[in-house]
């Protein structure tokens, strides 16, 4: 026998067949298939500095905070990589997050930081990104990066002198770990405390001698009292 459905029975009907064929795993790899096209070009617009590739996906609605297969969002990584017509396209674009990190814990700051770019630290501090933070901080990364200028220009920006990482290490003990004599001795001059351990019980001293740079250890040598 049949049932005579009502006007909102069949519609209600209708609506279920519809979410059923929106859901369907042809239509939904269809999707990913756009937006995975979308995420190439996003990052291949990066990788050759293109903001005419660029900005038509932003205008089209792209998320600007796109990341990568690895985590690493879009500004992030044209800052280290040094396409900045596209990162500061990225930088005005109204959703971008200029604090978003990698897996990692790193942000677009701390890569400047790291690769000496001190135009580019002083534009992301201008445009609210976050000097200190908790775990790695961008003065880590610029103790350890070629630059000792970027140590000087975060501390006048108000960095944090003795900022730890999770397990307790200091800038100081980054610049000794990576020989970066000019950037230790300008922490030392600001008031970096060499006695400070980390959470291994490794000091500045330690970092150095552990990466063969005896000559540093002991300019950080702090005798015992």
């Amino acid at each position: 026998m049949s049932v005579h459905r009502s006007g909102p029975t069949r519609r209600r009907h209708w609506l279920l067949a519809s979410l059923r064929m929106a859901m369907s795993p042809a239509l939904l790899l269809s999707a990913r298939a756009v937006r995975g096209g979308e995420r190439e070009d996003f990052f291949k617009s990066i990788e050759l500095d293109n903001v005419q590739l660029l900005r038509p996906l932003l205008e089209g609605g792209l998320d600007p905070n796109t990341t990568d297969e690895r985590g690493n969002p879009g500004l992030l990584v044209a800052v280290r990589d040094g396409s900045f017509e596209v990162a500061e396209l990225l930088l005005s674009a109204r959703r971008i997050q200029v604090d978003k990190a990698n897996s990692l814990g790193e942000t677009a700051l701390m890569m400047a930081a790291l690769r000496g770019h001190a135009d580019w630290v002083g534009r992301l501090l201008d445009r609210g990104a976050a000097i200190n933070r908790s775990g790695w901080t961008p003065l880590h990364y610029a103790a350890s990066g070629p630059d000792p200028k970027l140590v000087s220009l975060l501390l006048e920006r108000g960095a944090q002198l003795e900022a730890t990482s999770a397990n307790g290490t200091t800038a100081l003990m980054m610049a000794a770990g990576y020989g970066a004599m000019d950037a230790a001795d300008l922490l030392l001059a600001r008031g970096a405390d060499a006695r400070r351990r980390n959470e291994r019980g490794l000091s500045a001293a330690d970092f150095a001698r552990r990466a063969g740079r005896d000559a540093l250890a002991q300019r950080l040598e702090v005798p015992v009292r």
